[in-house]
């Protein structure tokens, strides 16, 4: 024996019925927060800075790393 129920009603309809909470106000006031957090975050950092740290020697050392993956792609290897 099968039963098969369709209901057809809202996210928000369905929560209501469940005794659920709404939970979109608190979403919206989290993501805009997280938002403005970003914002400022973003706005403080210097990418001149962050490329330097992260490539000290600049290209030099972007070379250096692609032809170390070269080499591994290829087999090549310094030994």
């Amino acid at each position: 024996m099968k039963i098969k129920v369709e209901i057809d009603c809202t996210p928000g309809a369905a929560r209501s019925f469940l005794g659920l909470p709404d939970v979109a106000p608190m979403q919206e006031a989290v993501l805009l927060d997280m938002q403005s957090r970003m914002k400022e975050a973003m706005a403080g950092a210097d990418i001149e800075s962050l490329f330097k740290t992260w490539m000290p020697s600049g290209m030099q050392g972007f070379d250096t790393m692609q032809k170390a993956f070269w080499d591994k792609a290829t087999g090549k290897s310094d030994d």
